[in-house]
Protein backbone atom coordinates (compact mmCIF):
# COMPACT_ATOMS: atom_id res chain seq x y z
CA UNK A 1 0.00 0.00 0.00
CA UNK A 2 1.55 3.29 -0.88
CA UNK A 3 1.28 5.98 0.87
CA UNK A 4 -1.94 7.74 -1.02
CA UNK A 5 -3.47 4.47 -0.67
CA UNK A 6 -3.24 4.30 3.30
CA UNK A 7 -3.64 8.58 3.81
CA UNK A 8 -7.13 7.57 1.88
CA UNK A 9 -7.58 4.59 4.32
CA UNK A 10 -7.26 6.96 7.02
CA UNK A 11 -9.39 9.47 5.80
CA UNK A 12 -12.39 7.10 4.91
CA UNK A 13 -12.67 5.97 8.62
CA UNK A 14 -13.29 9.34 9.74
CA UNK A 15 -15.74 10.24 6.87
CA UNK A 16 -18.83 9.39 8.67
CA UNK A 17 -18.05 11.65 11.52
CA UNK A 18 -16.97 14.47 9.14
CA UNK A 19 -19.87 14.13 7.00
CA UNK A 20 -22.10 14.43 10.51
CA UNK A 21 -20.16 17.35 11.31
CA UNK A 22 -21.01 19.42 8.25
CA UNK A 23 -24.89 17.56 7.90
CA UNK A 24 -25.67 19.71 11.58
CA UNK A 25 -23.90 22.59 9.94
CA UNK A 26 -25.44 23.14 7.03
CA UNK A 27 -28.40 20.92 7.27
CA UNK A 28 -28.11 19.87 3.33
CA UNK A 29 -26.88 16.23 2.55
CA UNK A 30 -25.30 17.44 -0.95
CA UNK A 31 -23.57 20.62 0.80
CA UNK A 32 -22.52 18.15 3.45
CA UNK A 33 -20.96 16.07 1.09
CA UNK A 34 -19.28 18.74 -0.88
CA UNK A 35 -17.99 19.94 2.52
CA UNK A 36 -16.30 16.44 2.81
CA UNK A 37 -14.81 16.71 -0.04
CA UNK A 38 -12.83 19.47 0.37
CA UNK A 39 -11.54 18.22 3.51
CA UNK A 40 -10.43 15.20 1.70
CA UNK A 41 -8.87 17.47 -1.12
CA UNK A 42 -6.70 19.85 1.45
CA UNK A 43 -6.15 16.81 3.20
CA UNK A 44 -3.98 14.82 -0.25
CA UNK A 45 -2.84 18.33 -0.51
CA UNK A 46 -1.22 18.83 2.82
CA UNK A 47 1.63 17.59 4.49
CA UNK A 48 0.14 15.27 7.43
CA UNK A 49 3.42 14.13 8.81
CA UNK A 50 3.03 16.51 11.82
CA UNK A 51 -0.67 16.24 12.14
CA UNK A 52 -0.68 14.02 15.80
CA UNK A 53 -4.47 13.79 15.52
CA UNK A 54 -5.92 13.21 12.09
CA UNK A 55 -9.26 13.49 13.43
CA UNK A 56 -9.11 16.57 15.23
CA UNK A 57 -7.49 18.38 12.08
CA UNK A 58 -10.43 17.23 9.74
CA UNK A 59 -12.93 18.27 11.87
CA UNK A 60 -11.11 22.11 11.85
CA UNK A 61 -11.10 21.50 8.46
CA UNK A 62 -14.40 21.03 7.58
CA UNK A 63 -15.64 23.26 10.49
CA UNK A 64 -13.47 26.19 8.45
CA UNK A 65 -15.68 25.29 4.95
CA UNK A 66 -18.96 24.98 6.25
CA UNK A 67 -18.79 28.44 7.87
CA UNK A 68 -17.43 29.71 4.92
CA UNK A 69 -20.34 28.16 2.76
CA UNK A 70 -22.73 29.20 5.64
CA UNK A 71 -21.47 33.21 5.41
CA UNK A 72 -21.97 32.80 1.48
CA UNK A 73 -25.41 30.87 1.31
CA UNK A 74 -25.83 34.80 3.55
CA UNK A 75 -24.60 37.30 1.63
CA UNK A 76 -26.55 35.35 -1.46
CA UNK A 77 -29.65 35.62 0.17
CA UNK A 78 -31.23 38.75 -0.07
CA UNK A 79 -34.60 38.14 1.86
CA UNK A 80 -34.50 34.89 4.72
CA UNK A 81 -36.27 32.06 3.94
CA UNK A 82 -39.99 32.50 5.80
CA UNK A 83 -40.36 28.91 5.70
CA UNK A 84 -37.66 26.43 5.68
CA UNK A 85 -37.09 22.19 6.31
CA UNK A 86 -33.63 21.34 6.22
CA UNK A 87 -32.84 17.84 3.91
CA UNK A 88 -34.28 14.65 5.99
CA UNK A 89 -32.87 11.20 6.65
CA UNK A 90 -35.00 8.72 5.70
CA UNK A 91 -34.36 5.31 6.35
CA UNK A 92 -36.24 2.15 7.11
CA UNK A 93 -38.46 2.21 10.75
CA UNK A 94 -36.33 -0.69 11.84
CA UNK A 95 -33.41 1.69 11.72
CA UNK A 96 -30.84 -0.94 10.58
CA UNK A 97 -28.91 1.41 8.06
CA UNK A 98 -25.32 2.30 10.80
CA UNK A 99 -24.41 5.21 7.82
CA UNK A 100 -27.96 6.58 8.36
CA UNK A 101 -28.04 6.61 12.21
CA UNK A 102 -24.49 7.76 12.71
CA UNK A 103 -25.90 10.80 10.66
CA UNK A 104 -28.41 11.59 12.79
CA UNK A 105 -27.13 10.64 16.16
CA UNK A 106 -28.49 12.53 19.04
CA UNK A 107 -31.22 13.34 17.96
CA UNK A 108 -30.64 15.47 15.50
CA UNK A 109 -34.24 16.41 14.47
CA UNK A 110 -35.48 18.53 11.55
CA UNK A 111 -36.56 21.07 14.13
CA UNK A 112 -33.59 21.23 15.74
CA UNK A 113 -31.94 21.71 12.33
CA UNK A 114 -34.78 24.74 11.95
CA UNK A 115 -33.31 26.33 14.61
CA UNK A 116 -29.91 26.21 13.43
CA UNK A 117 -30.45 27.79 10.61
CA UNK A 118 -31.70 30.89 12.17
CA UNK A 119 -28.44 30.89 14.07
CA UNK A 120 -25.53 33.40 12.67
CA UNK A 121 -22.80 31.18 11.17
CA UNK A 122 -20.12 31.45 13.88
CA UNK A 123 -22.63 31.18 16.34
CA UNK A 124 -23.46 28.36 14.75
CA UNK A 125 -19.77 26.57 14.52
CA UNK A 126 -19.38 27.06 17.86
CA UNK A 127 -22.30 25.56 18.89
CA UNK A 128 -22.13 22.44 16.51
CA UNK A 129 -18.87 21.93 17.54
CA UNK A 130 -18.60 22.42 21.56
CA UNK A 131 -22.10 20.79 22.18
CA UNK A 132 -22.30 17.97 19.60
CA UNK A 133 -18.58 17.37 19.26
CA UNK A 134 -16.91 18.34 22.17
CA UNK A 135 -14.66 20.46 20.15
CA UNK A 136 -12.30 22.47 22.38
CA UNK A 137 -12.92 26.31 22.42
CA UNK A 138 -9.37 26.71 22.06
CA UNK A 139 -9.33 25.11 19.04
CA UNK A 140 -13.18 26.75 17.72
CA UNK A 141 -11.63 30.34 18.47
CA UNK A 142 -9.25 30.75 15.75
CA UNK A 143 -11.94 29.56 13.01
CA UNK A 144 -13.84 31.98 14.19
CA UNK A 145 -11.50 34.79 14.77
CA UNK A 146 -12.05 35.31 18.50
CA UNK A 147 -10.41 34.06 21.30
CA UNK A 148 -12.09 31.06 23.50
CA UNK A 149 -13.47 33.04 25.86
CA UNK A 150 -15.51 34.88 23.07
CA UNK A 151 -15.72 31.47 21.49
CA UNK A 152 -17.26 30.38 24.27
CA UNK A 153 -20.14 33.29 24.53
CA UNK A 154 -20.94 32.70 20.97
CA UNK A 155 -21.84 28.71 21.88
CA UNK A 156 -23.35 30.11 24.89
CA UNK A 157 -25.97 32.66 23.11
CA UNK A 158 -26.82 29.99 20.06
CA UNK A 159 -27.46 27.29 23.59
CA UNK A 160 -30.05 29.95 24.78
CA UNK A 161 -31.78 30.22 21.43
CA UNK A 162 -31.79 26.82 20.89
CA UNK A 163 -33.25 25.76 24.54
CA UNK A 164 -36.13 28.82 23.90
CA UNK A 165 -37.22 27.20 20.04
CA UNK A 166 -36.20 23.72 19.35
CA UNK A 167 -39.42 21.59 21.62
CA UNK A 168 -38.22 18.96 23.59
CA UNK A 169 -39.28 15.12 22.36
CA UNK A 170 -40.76 12.58 23.97
CA UNK A 171 -37.67 9.86 24.77
CA UNK A 172 -39.57 6.97 24.12
CA UNK A 173 -39.66 6.19 20.18
CA UNK A 174 -41.65 3.43 20.54
CA UNK A 175 -44.29 5.81 22.15
CA UNK A 176 -43.31 8.14 19.36
CA UNK A 177 -44.28 5.39 16.50
CA UNK A 178 -47.73 5.42 18.23
CA UNK A 179 -48.55 8.62 17.59
CA UNK A 180 -47.34 8.80 14.11
CA UNK A 181 -49.60 5.76 14.07
CA UNK A 182 -52.46 7.29 15.26
CA UNK A 183 -52.09 10.32 13.17
CA UNK A 184 -52.00 8.09 9.68
CA UNK A 185 -55.01 6.08 10.76
CA UNK A 186 -57.32 8.96 11.63
CA UNK A 187 -56.05 10.97 8.48
CA UNK A 188 -57.01 8.05 5.99
CA UNK A 189 -60.20 7.47 8.01
CA UNK A 190 -61.16 11.12 7.83
CA UNK A 191 -61.44 11.63 11.29
CA UNK A 192 -61.37 15.12 12.16
CA UNK A 193 -61.65 14.88 15.68
CA UNK A 194 -59.16 12.09 16.27
CA UNK A 195 -56.30 14.01 14.24
CA UNK A 196 -57.02 17.27 16.48
CA UNK A 197 -56.73 15.37 19.99
CA UNK A 198 -53.22 14.15 18.56
CA UNK A 199 -52.11 17.56 18.32
CA UNK A 200 -50.56 19.79 21.20
CA UNK A 201 -52.80 23.39 21.21
CA UNK A 202 -50.04 25.28 20.28
CA UNK A 203 -48.70 23.27 17.44
CA UNK A 204 -46.63 24.34 14.82
CA UNK A 205 -46.49 23.16 11.18
CA UNK A 206 -43.64 23.73 8.65
CA UNK A 207 -44.28 23.08 4.87
CA UNK A 208 -41.37 23.48 2.82
CA UNK A 209 -42.79 23.52 -0.81
CA UNK A 210 -39.34 24.78 -2.31
CA UNK A 211 -39.00 27.81 -4.94
CA UNK A 212 -41.67 26.15 -7.72
CA UNK A 213 -45.12 28.01 -7.83
CA UNK A 214 -48.42 26.91 -5.85
CA UNK A 215 -49.35 24.67 -5.16
CA UNK A 216 -46.28 22.41 -6.27
CA UNK A 217 -44.02 24.99 -4.55
CA UNK A 218 -46.72 25.98 -1.97
CA UNK A 219 -45.02 26.78 1.86
CA UNK A 220 -46.35 27.59 4.92
CA UNK A 221 -46.25 28.50 8.29
CA UNK A 222 -49.38 27.06 10.38
CA UNK A 223 -49.97 27.20 13.68
CA UNK A 224 -52.42 25.82 16.20
CA UNK A 225 -54.01 22.51 16.66
CA UNK A 226 -57.34 23.31 15.20
CA UNK A 227 -55.56 25.07 11.87
CA UNK A 228 -52.94 22.42 11.47
CA UNK A 229 -55.79 19.21 11.86
CA UNK A 230 -57.11 21.35 9.34
CA UNK A 231 -54.25 21.56 6.73
CA UNK A 232 -53.78 17.70 7.34
CA UNK A 233 -57.70 16.82 6.58
CA UNK A 234 -57.10 18.28 3.23
CA UNK A 235 -54.79 16.40 1.78
CA UNK A 236 -56.29 13.14 3.57
CA UNK A 237 -56.58 12.16 -0.04
CA UNK A 238 -52.32 11.35 0.06
CA UNK A 239 -52.68 9.31 2.98
CA UNK A 240 -52.83 6.02 1.77
CA UNK A 241 -49.48 6.72 0.18
CA UNK A 242 -47.77 7.23 3.35
CA UNK A 243 -45.09 4.54 4.32
CA UNK A 244 -43.97 4.95 7.83
CA UNK A 245 -39.97 5.60 8.22
CA UNK A 246 -37.45 6.68 10.10
CA UNK A 247 -37.10 10.57 9.39
CA UNK A 248 -33.82 11.86 11.51
CA UNK A 249 -34.00 9.19 13.87
CA UNK A 250 -37.44 9.94 14.73
CA UNK A 251 -40.98 8.06 13.40
CA UNK A 252 -42.43 10.16 10.59
CA UNK A 253 -44.25 9.31 7.19
CA UNK A 254 -43.03 9.85 3.82
CA UNK A 255 -45.55 9.65 0.95
CA UNK A 256 -44.88 8.21 -2.18
CA UNK A 257 -47.74 8.39 -4.41
CA UNK A 258 -46.29 6.80 -7.50
CA UNK A 259 -43.49 5.20 -9.09
CA UNK A 260 -39.91 5.34 -6.44
CA UNK A 261 -40.43 9.34 -5.82
CA UNK A 262 -41.45 11.26 -2.56
CA UNK A 263 -43.89 13.38 -2.74
CA UNK A 264 -43.41 14.87 1.04
CA UNK A 265 -41.63 13.86 4.40
CA UNK A 266 -43.20 13.90 7.56
CA UNK A 267 -40.97 14.61 10.51
CA UNK A 268 -43.07 14.80 13.39
CA UNK A 269 -42.04 16.24 17.20
CA UNK A 270 -44.36 14.42 19.75
CA UNK A 271 -43.86 16.13 23.48
CA UNK A 272 -43.12 14.02 26.38
CA UNK A 273 -47.31 14.42 26.97
CA UNK A 274 -48.02 12.69 23.73
CA UNK A 275 -48.82 15.09 21.65
CA UNK A 276 -47.57 16.73 18.47
CA UNK A 277 -46.04 19.74 18.97
CA UNK A 278 -44.16 20.13 15.70
CA UNK A 279 -44.42 18.79 12.19
CA UNK A 280 -41.91 19.55 9.54
CA UNK A 281 -43.01 19.14 6.23
CA UNK A 282 -40.62 18.90 2.84
CA UNK A 283 -42.47 18.84 -0.18
CA UNK A 284 -39.50 20.47 -2.13
CA UNK A 285 -39.56 18.24 -5.60
CA UNK A 286 -36.43 19.19 -6.58
CA UNK A 287 -34.66 17.76 -2.95
CA UNK A 288 -36.93 14.81 -2.73
CA UNK A 289 -36.07 13.74 -5.85
CA UNK A 290 -32.60 12.51 -4.24
CA UNK A 291 -34.30 10.54 -1.52
CA UNK A 292 -33.91 7.10 -2.25
CA UNK A 293 -37.01 5.30 -1.03
CA UNK A 294 -36.40 2.01 -1.78
CA UNK A 295 -34.85 2.04 1.82
CA UNK A 296 -38.30 2.01 3.18
CA UNK A 297 -40.55 -0.87 4.30
CA UNK A 298 -43.21 -1.63 2.45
Amino acid sequence: MDDGEFLAERFEAHRGHLRAVAYRMLGSLSEADDAVQEAWLRLSRSDTDEVRNLAGWLTTVVGRVCLDMLRARTSRREDPLDVYVPDPVVSSISGTDPEQEALVADSVGLALLVVLEALPPAERLAFVLHDMFAVPFDEIAPMVGRTPTAARQLASRARRRVQGAAPAPEPDLTRQREVVEAFLTASRGGDFDALLSLLDPDIELRVDGGALPAPQGSSKLVRGARAVASQAFMYRSFSPFARLALVNGAPGLVTVPEGDTAAAVMAFTVGPHGKVVRLDILADPERLSGIDVTVLDT
